[in-house]
């Protein structure tokens, strides 16, 4: 499952990142680690982009980013 997949409300723990390049290095930039948990908080009105919070900070990504980042839901909480 990947991230863009999430809907607001729901959490996950990020298994990977499948991007190499510079997007890679920009989102390890910002603090998206293998290991780490995150929750999505809420997606723009045209869902794009999405808006998650990650120990204690929050981040915006394009859906499109997001589809790069391989978690494993939680549930919701």
């Amino acid at each position: 499952m990947t991230l863009d997949q999430l809907t607001p409300g729901n959490s996950c723990t990020i298994t990977g990142l499948s991007a190499a390049n510079i997007l890679g290095q920009r989102l390890l930039d910002m603090g998206i680690f293998p290991g780490l948990t995150l929750r999505v908080i809420r997606n723009a009105p045209l869902e794009d982009p999405m808006q998650v919070e990650i120990e204690g900070y929050s981040i915006s990504l394009r859906h499109e980013e997001a589809r790069f980042v391989e978690v494993e839901a939680d549930g919701n909480r």
